[in-house]
């Protein structure tokens, strides 16, 4: 089996990341695709843009406590919260949460969902019925209230959303994957790959994998943004860890300090619009690739 691996690793490589190819002819995709890296470059250097500590209660020249204030008042871009703590610069260090969760759990999702689907798709039998039965189960648990309890059960933590994500969210992406394998593996190719003398496993990294490439990092693309609002949702409910600023931390603060109720608008509409951001492109890059898997409905 390792013989049939490392026959020609790098072709194999090179086959899927062909596979992987960017929909930059779609200006929604493009969008989506700025979107993340405008983000991805904030989390990168957090350090240097947040000028203060997101938890650091602050004060004013005249050495009164910086509460509440407005946007660009004492030099502060965002203005501040009810506790005097610098609302730019939680936004800014909470973007390095939510990319952490996003791109973790959706790797996770797609890595898990595309290795279920391609052994269950390929190899059919009773290990295409034992793996979609346990799809099935999946399917049945409802994600949002498994997610609560397991932060109530374990310590709260954004690797919980993670968690959560990698044993339920699977589901969608494999049974996907496997549909589109089951195509697949009766094609003449594949046929005269295995009349060769090609083993199963050699067959499945270099003549099918490269092929579901495109549909695994849709389904991950779609999975950011849920990972993402998802963190969002326990943070808000009071679930999420209280030592890691996050936009749903801000959001939950912000509703506990009646900012609503005193108009204080800067404070909860800037992470609601990070927040709207980021899984909207993950739905932008993913309009991309469907002209790409798709082509016919495009046209």
């Amino acid at each position: 089996m390792l013989e049939a691996i490392a026959g020609r690793p790098s072709r194999i490589f090179a086959a899927m990341f062909r596979s992987l190819r960017l929909p930059l002819n779609d200006p929604f995709a493009v969008a989506g695709l700025v979107i993340y890296a405008v983000f991805a470059l904030t989390a990168i250097f957090a350090d240097r843009i947040a000028p203060y500590d997101p938890t650091e209660i602050l004060f004013t020249a005249d050495y009164d406590l910086a509460s509440d204030l407005m946007p660009f008042t004492e030099g502060f871009v965002l203005g501040t919260t009810s506790l005097g703590r610098d609302i730019f610069s939680q936004i800014v260090m909470g973007t390095r949460s939510a990319l952490l969760v996003g791109i973790t759990a959706a790797f996770m999702v797609a890595l898990i969902g595309s290795v279920i689907g391609l052994v269950s798709g390929y190899f059919g039998g009773w290990v295409d019925m034992v793996l979609m039965r346990l799809a099935d189960i999946a399917f049945g648990i409802p994600f949002l209230p498994f997610v609560i309890v397991l932060a109530a059960f374990l310590e709260p933590s954004i690797w919980n959303v993670v968690l959560a994500m990698a044993l339920v969210l699977w589901r969608d992406t494999a049974r996907v994957i496997r549909s589109q394998v089951l195509t697949l593996r009766s094609r003449g190719y594949v046929d005269a790959a295995r009349v060769a003398g090609s083993s199963d496993i050699k067959i499945i990294l270099r003549h099918i994998a490269p092929n579901i490439l495109p549909m695994s990092f849709l389904y991950g693309s779609v999975a950011i943004g849920w990972a993402i609002l998802t963190e969002a949702s326990i943070s808000f409910l009071g679930f999420g860890d209280p030592q890691s600023i996050s936009w749903g931390y801000m959001l939950q603060d912000a509703f506990a300090s009646q900012a609503l109720a005193k108009q204080s608008y800067h404070w909860f509409i800037p992470p609601g619009l990070c927040i709207i951001l980021v899984v909207s492109a993950g739905f932008f890059i993913t309009r991309g690739y469907e002209n790409i898997l798709f082509p016919k409905v495009g046209r």
